[in-house]
């Protein structure tokens, strides 16, 4: 079995999660594919301060952040075939814990010296939700692209319509529900299956 696991970066559950969790199980559907969902939410996970010991001391992972929450969730994330990452839209870009998490993949450098293709056949997409329909979410979308290009992965869209990734539309709903947009959750679906047929392609 393929493994692709989501990763939400939201501090609250609700739209972000929601969209997440209808990406994995439209995932799920494709045969060869089993998800798991991450989310940040009420984990300690301490931003890269850049000091480079996991270079220097060829460590994969943060030898200074040893004891956080961030250790397992990265070498999970390094053995997945796929990634969906998840945002809020914070400020026109992703939220400060989903900025954390990809602050840690630092040490990746060590992989990638050896073999610039290690992560080549890795599928990446993302999904991003806003309080306003034209709130941020392209940009947040481009930023989670960009941790992506840094280490390799390919990336995907959910094809037609939905070319970068799923903009989420949640009106800062408390309660959100596929009826608050329900067209940003068919994208989310639509996403969720082209990752899953990617990563399928891309192990055959």
């Amino acid at each position: 079995m393929a493994k692709i696991i989501g990763i939400c970066g939201s501090t609250r559950k609700n739209a972000t999660e929601y969209a997440l969790r209808e990406a994995l199980k439209e995932a799920e559907q494709v045969e060869g594919i089993e998800t798991e969902l991450i989310s940040l939410r009420g984990k300690k996970i301490n931003p890269c301060i850049h000091c480079n010991r996991c270079i220097k001391e060829e460590y994969l992972g943060c030898p200074v952040y040893k004891d956080d929450d961030m250790n397992e969730i990265f070498h999970k994330c390094l053995e997945a075939d796929g990634l969906i990452l998840s945002s809020p839209v914070f400020e026109m870009g992703i939220s400060p814990q989903l900025s954390a998490f990809m602050s840690r993949f630092r040490s990746t450098y060590l992989d990638l010296r050896k073999d610039p293709e290690v992560y080549g056949k890795h599928v990446g997409g993302a999904i991003a939700a806003g309080g306003t329909r034209n709130g941020g979410q392209e940009m947040t979308i481009a930023c989670m692209h960009n941790f992506y290009h840094t280490h390799g992965y390919v990336v995907t869209g959910g094809a037609l319509g939905v070319y970068a990734g799923a903009a989420v539309w949640s009106q800062d709903n408390a309660k959100f529900d596929e009826n608050v947009d329900p067209i940003g959750i068919a994208n989310a679906r639509k996403l969720g299956g082209k990752v899953a047929r990617t990563v399928i392609q891309m192990h055959k």
